[in-house]
């Protein structure tokens, strides 16, 4: 079997955050790992975005994904929890950026309609499809960690992801 591509999904958080990785072989997509990193103690708001980064790092390092798909900030009711995970996001973002990896980024209701089929998803019905879909078969202590595994799953499941993708600034939320 041929791997064709490996994608590492992030979502990112100050408190905790959550990440999967797959595979795609012959457009099936298979679990490699999910799980979160918990920065909850860490009270240094500088040391939690360092600690996202090197986790960040690590994970490439250690699986070499091809892509790394991350979900943009929302813009709640709290402006400064809005700016936290930017933060968060741009520490992920850099470590991928400094490996040379291509970064995509998909707004949380796009995510969760391409795995559930409903934009209003909520946190259990994404993992419970999720564990469906990828044949999970005990429920995560931590959502978050199925939070990061959708991310991938939706960057996956994009009509062209098993062709040549377009530049990083034409698939970013920035325009």
């Amino acid at each position: 079997m041929l791997i064709q591509k490996k994608i590492l999904g992030i979502d990112p958080g100050t408190n905790i955050m959550g990440f999967g990785l797959i595979e795609l072989i012959n457009q099936k997509i298979n679990l490699i790992e999910f799980d979160v990193l918990i920065l909850e103690k860490i009270k240094d708001p500088h040391l939690k975005l360092k600690k996202i980064y090197e986790k960040t790092t690590f994970l490439i390092d250690t699986y070499s994904p091809n892509e790394l798909a991350i979900e943009a900030p929302f813009f709640g009711k709290n402006i400064q929890s809005m700016l936290k995970l930017g933060r968060a996001q741009g520490a992920s973002m850099i470590a991928g950026i400094n490996k040379n990896i291509p970064i995509f980024e998909y707004a949380p209701k796009k995510i969760k309609l391409a795995v559930t089929g409903r934009g209003q998803s909520s946190k259990e019905q994404v993992a419970s499809m999720l564990m469906y879909m990828l044949k999970i078969k005990e429920k995560p202590k931590y959502l978050d960690s199925t939070d990061g595994l959708a991310v991938a799953v939706c960057h996956a499941l994009q009509k062209n992801i098993s062709s040549k993708q377009k530049s990083e600034s034409k698939n970013s939320l920035w325009r």
